[in-house]
């Protein structure tokens, strides 16, 4: 059998770009004979062009054609959370009264797909973007920024750049939550929280601690188990804080994937009477057997507040970065009001 030599994968407008140590928008420019780029870097772009032979097609043209394209870059974790589903809603009506359209994509925590879905973004010449981090760097975003491509991060701070963010207010409101476990004469309050690697899971857990110490209670690691990320892993975790010799009776679910997880091994369990907390309200935890006690915040208040800084600085707001704290609040349900 004759084996055909595999296609080469052509190069995109990114690669040129990251040759030439160029934005998107600069390659855009030499390619459309647009002012601005000066004639150095104008040579150094098309000297990648040939390293890379690198050649655009008609679609691609007819799109950076125009000064301005009218669309928003909306990249956020996973379209399928409720969460990111409430903030894309938001965004979404924001961009439409302001005349923009929003193209939305999943990263899915993985900051090599970040980049790749910002690098397609920004060759659509999107007209600014809203990102939710995944990884740690975000330098790679300064060109883009330098050129004119406005960014809002949001539930997350960038890493390595200063920018516009608009957050929730995390270490409050689990400071909040394990205070309310605590006042109810908890002493053996356990937390189930995200991988550290993201900085919600950072602040909630920071906010845990501040609780504890306020009130004299030592911090004990066996009670905290991180790395929950979904339900199936929320329930794991539940599972291994309730078999141990002294198991916690309460629990601050850090997230509102790991609440439903911890829900079901108390729903199997009916003998055991522990508290529980979540971060994050999500739909039916008022009318449960017993309605689930959250720290609550308005997920569409988020994505409104990053939509409405984007357009002003698509408008031409110079003010330095903003950093937007949405508030949170306790809704006491009955499940954490359990005594010990």
């Amino acid at each position: 059998m004759v084996r055909r030599p595999a296609p080469a994968v052509r190069p995109t407008m990114v690669d040129v770009a990251r040759k030439a140590e160029v934005s998107i928008k600069t390659v855009s420019r030499v390619f459309n004979n647009e002012p601005g780029v000066t004639p150095r870097t104008a040579d150094r772009v098309r000297h990648a062009i040939d390293l890379l032979d690198f050649r655009r097609n008609d679609m691609a043209r007819g799109l950076r054609q125009r000064s301005t394209s009218r669309t928003l870059g909306l990249l956020i974790e996973d379209v399928a959370n409720p969460f990111y589903s409430a903030i894309t809603r938001a965004v979404e009506e924001v961009a439409r009264g302001s005349g923009y359209l929003v193209i939305t994509s999943s990263s899915d925590e993985d900051p090599v797909r970040e980049r790749m879905l910002v690098g397609m973004l920004c060759e659509r010449r999107v007209d600014g973007l809203i990102l939710v981090p995944a990884g740690a760097d975000h330098s790679y975003l300064v060109p883009e920024m330098q050129n004119g491509t406005p960014v809002v991060f949001l539930d997350r701070p960038p890493g390595n750049i200063d920018g516009d963010v608009v957050l929730i207010d995390n270490r409050g409101g689990a400071q909040t939550a394990t205070e309310h476990l605590v006042a109810q004469g908890h002493r053996r309050v356990a937390m189930i929280g995200d991988d550290l690697n993201l900085f919600t899971a950072v602040e909630r857990l920071a906010g845990y601690r501040a609780a504890l110490h306020a009130h004299r209670i030592p911090f004990d690691d066996s009670l905290v188990v991180l790395g929950a990320n979904d339900i199936a892993s929320g329930e794991r975790a539940t599972r291994e804080l309730l078999g141990r010799d002294d198991p916690a009776t309460a629990i601050f679910c850090a997230n509102n994937r790991i609440t439903v997880g911890a829900l079901r091994v108390l729903h199997r369990d009916r003998s055991r009477r522990v508290a529980l907390v979540g971060f994050d309200d999500f739909e039916l935890a008022d009318i449960l057997e017993c309605p689930v006690t959250v720290v609550a915040y308005d997920p569409a208040e988020l994505g409104r507040r990053a939509a409405d800084l984007l357009c002003t600085r698509i408008d031409g707001d110079q003010r330095p970065p903003q950093r937007v704290v949405v508030p949170t609040h306790l809704v006491p349900r009955g499940s954490g009001e359990v005594k010990p």
